[in-house]
């Protein structure tokens, strides 16, 4: 009995040491987060630390003064389109490229290696590389061309990776079963293959949104002149830091959550269907 409640003692305290840690780490992530969440309420004559010099709203009104924070509109409206076409990319090139692969093809291994590739390559090279050669060949680089492509190509790998653990777990009896009540590929494909995959389509897609919507360093050298949302950030704090900033990256927060939400109930409400 004694030898018992020392167990559980122990069991007890390693369990309280555990949840202790997983507080202070979720602290040390998300801390600059939430203090950055809170410091953007400063008042008007609030600065970039604490203590906070009164609670208003001044700072989130002054992001829509394009002469504080830069072309955030227009930054705004280019990193959400185009992260919707990669978005759309990512979803179509992922799907095809498992549905290609739930069969041995020649060049099957260099083509899963080419893929792979984007997730191994540094994202900073890999513009560099693409500026350079578009620079060689006299083509101007541009957000909805040359950013567009390296997007996908970072996406690419992970929509692809979601769509084969989706594959691995497809049971293709009833596609034969389909054929055998004399369906065509496509009528297979539309009424039996696309509903049941149509959740892990979803996911793919939600990778290609959230990763091309903040992605940074393989922008820098391929928007051209117009800047995405991530690229008028920095370059707003190659000036003086105000709390404007810490005001746009709350937004930026924001909605970046609402998003993954509304792709979850969606994701969700389809995988419901499927089952």
């Amino acid at each position: 009995m004694r030898r018992w409640t020392r167990e559980r003692r122990r069991r007890a305290w390693i369990k309280t040491g555990y949840s202790v840690y997983f507080v202070l780490f979720l602290i040390f992530i998300y801390g600059p987060m939430i203090a950055m969440f809170v410091l953007s309420f400063q008042g008007r004559r609030g600065g970039t630390s604490f203590p906070m010099r009164g609670v208003s709203l001044y700072w989130w009104e002054k992001l829509i003064e394009p002469s504080t924070v830069g072309d955030l509109q227009g930054a705004l409206l280019r990193s959400l389109v185009l992260a919707l076409i990669v978005m759309a990319f990512t979803a179509l090139f992922s799907t095809m490229l498992s549905m290609a692969f739930r069969k041995r093809f020649p060049g099957s291994g260099v083509l899963f290696y080419t893929v792979m590739a984007g997730l191994m390559v540094p994202g900073i090279l890999l513009s560099l590389g693409l500026a350079t050669l578009l620079k060689e060949v006299g083509i101007p680089p541009a957000w909805w061309s040359s950013a567009l492509g390296v997007h996908v190509v970072w996406t690419l790998p992970f929509g692809f990776l979601v769509m084969m653990a989706v594959f691995n777990r497809f049971d293709s009896r009833l596609e034969e079963a389909a054929r055998d009540m004399g369906a065509d590929e496509w009528t297979v494909f539309k009424e039996v293959t696309l509903p049941l995959i149509l959740p892990g389509v979803v996911a793919a897609g939600l990778f290609g949104f959230t990763l091309s919507y903040d992605e940074f360093a393989r922008t820098t050298l391929l928007a051209g002149e117009f800047n995405t949302l991530p690229l008028d950030i920095n370059a707003s704090m190659t000036q003086r830091i105000r709390p404007t900033l810490f005001a746009l990256g709350t937004a930026s927060t924001i909605f970046s959550l609402l998003m993954i939400a509304l792709f979850v109930i969606i994701y969700t409400i389809l995988y419901r269907r499927a089952r």
